[in-house]
């Protein structure tokens, strides 16, 4: 409970007491500190700060004592207590003027009264009230730890601090949205979500409510419709801010008045256990979701033998094997160039990566929600391994609708991310999920390699790359491949003309060379010798369609890039 001007005056020591000016504001103005002051004043007076002088050195001076007391009203101080007798012997009426213009509490006392006693019980009343506030507090605390010991829930805690401060309050995460509230009207959590939206939730650290008070430098204030919200970090463990505290007060309420050192140790205790809450929720989710993770990425790896396994762990993580179940696997190209543009200042690449890639997986957990498909998912070796339901009677579907609903919310969320996809077909039996994740992961691949990023690729439409694979892999065919692609990379690598590029168009164009130097803007003739270049570097004939037919092999084999290992020395 705070020390207002009015209890000072009951003091004992205060009985010859005698109010000048501000007399309707004595149960209003509190006060916080108490000390001696005489001219200059500077920067030594503190808000809400009982100031006591003999005007020593400015009270035979109009001028200057009318000065010193307009700086102790600039500095925000509770009252100034002056001493007559002895420096001044009448307080002017132009410093009376000056103080009842600003609403300031002037007070005379005689010079016979002592500031040291005055002092002295001044400190032993606020001493009193901040031990009982103390106890008071240190209970509070108590039942605080005591509802986390109960695994009591966010929401009840929420109601029994609301219940001490009697305000409104709302727990946000780190970005404002509204992570727990108690009762509070659908209006308000809809302009709550308009604020985040607009920037104006949360205020960013480094202006804090009321700098020269250290009880309140944590605080923020932001001026909401029909509202005067306080907002207070809530820290990790780590020091880093998890999310924050907010308490709602009418705009009718001063908030220097309200934030009693009681309301604000409660408030303190309160983001303290509220902390201790989540992150043991924190550590509970991240526990489920590795358990999680590491059983779908075991069942991709085909590590499960076992149906009764299988089916009794799916159950206990709250999945259903018995439903047909397909792999998609989704690739982030870009993340790092993303991070390295924006260069954000909250956390290290991986603390963003691991932010980026929730929200991702937030959006397909939506997607598969929307469409009524169970899902079971992972991120493993920057990839999102998904395994989701298929239609009934298409287990080798194209699952255009659910990736669709992914890009089209993630391009509202995070428009710059760029995703490749690669989709496997079904498979029965438990090895079928091995077997679809690998369907997945080469589809990917080749995706990749031959399209590029950003792209999304079906298992079922690769079967002309998968025969290159094959043909790949064979040593005899690749020393051919080679050597007949050498010259043409060298050439290319050296004078930068692509005549790769250009075989590819002749060849789509049917060996047609206008349609073929339409096609490229070249001039016939520029074509022409390009075509003549290819023919006398590799020694094949473009119009001799087993030549023309291994230059297109080789070529479509190279740029699959299934030969990076096998290096081209200019």
């Amino acid at each position: 409970m705070k020390l207002t001007i009015g209890d000072v005056l009951k003091l004992d020591i205060m009985k010859t007491a005698s109010i000048r000016t501000g007399e309707e504001h004595v149960n209003e103005r509190y006060v916080q500190w108490i000390s001696v002051i005489e001219t200059p004043v500077e920067n030594f007076v503190r808000q809400n700060e009982l100031v006591l002088s003999t005007a020593i050195g400015s009270g035979h001076d109009l001028i200057l004592f009318k000065k010193f007391v307009e700086d102790i009203i600039e500095s925000e101080a509770s009252a100034l207590l002056v001493a007559l007798g002895r420096h001044i012997f009448d307080i002017p009426k132009e410093v009376l003027d000056l103080a009842e213009a600003h609403d300031f509490i002037l007070i005379e006392i005689p010079w016979e009264v002592r500031f040291g006693n005055i002092i002295e019980e001044v400190m032993r009343e606020l001493n009193n009230r901040q031990q009982k506030d103390r106890e008071r507090s240190e209970k509070i605390q108590q039942e605080l730890l005591k509802l986390i010991l109960q695994e009591k829930g966010l929401k009840q805690i929420l109601h029994f601090i609301e219940k001490q401060v009697g305000y409104p309050l709302v727990i946000t995460d780190r970005g404002g949205i509204i992570h727990e509230h108690y009762n509070h009207s659908h209006r308000l959590i809809k302009s709550w979500n308009d604020y985040v939206i607009e920037g104006v939730i949360p205020v960013k650290e480094g202006t804090s409510l009321l700098p020269h008070d250290p009880m309140l430098h944590k605080f923020q204030l932001i001026k909401l419709e029909g509202y005067t919200a306080l907002q207070l970090p809530v820290f990790q463990v780590s020091g880093d801010i998890q999310g924050y505290l907010y308490l709602l007060l009418p705009p009718q309420v001063p908030v220097d008045s309200f934030l009693t050192n009681y309301i604000v140790t409660v408030l303190e205790h309160s983001t303290t256990t509220i902390a201790l809450w989540l992150s043991r929720k924190n550590a509970i989710e991240k526990t489920e979701m590795r358990l999680r993770s590491d059983f779908v990425l075991e069942l991709a790896k085909g590590n499960i033998h076992s149906w009764n396994q299988a089916n009794s762990r799916a159950k206990l993580l709250g999945y259903n094997l018995r439903l047909p179940y397909f792999c998609i696997l989704g690739y982030p190209e870009n993340l790092q160039n993303l991070y390295e543009k924006i260069k954000r200042e909250e956390g290290s690449f991986k603390q963003w990566i691991e932010s980026m890639i929730r929200y991702i997986e937030e959006e397909i957990y939506y997607a598969a929600q929307s469409l009524k498909r169970e899902i079971m998912m992972t991120y493993e070796e920057d990839q999102l391994l998904i395994f989701i339901e298929t239609l009934p009677g298409q287990t080798n579907e194209n699952p255009a609708a659910f990736l669709d609903l992914v890009e089209r919310r993630l391009r509202n969320l995070l428009p710059d991310v760029v995703l490749s996809w690669g989709i496997g077909n079904y498979h029965e039996d438990l090895n079928g999920f091995k077997k679809s994740y690998e369907n997945a992961k080469l589809a990917l691949t080749i995706g990749q390699r031959k399209n590029g990023a950003g792209n999304r690729t079906l298992y079922e439409q690769t079967h002309i790359d998968r025969i290159l694979l094959a043909i790949a892999q064979n040593e005899e065919m690749k020393e051919v491949i080679l050597s007949t692609i050498k010259p043409l990379v060298l050439y290319d690598q050296q004078r930068n003309m692509d005549l790769i590029g250009t075989l590819n168009s002749y060849h789509q164009c049917h060996g047609n060379v206008s349609q073929t130097a339409r096609f490229l803007n070249l001039h016939r003739q520029s074509l022409l010798y390009r075509l003549r270049k290819i023919e006398s570097l590799t020694g094949l004939s473009l119009v001799d369609p087993d030549d023309l037919f291994l230059l297109d092999l080789s070529i479509r084999i190279w740029k699959m890039g299934h030969y990076e290992g096998s290096r081209i020395d200019t």
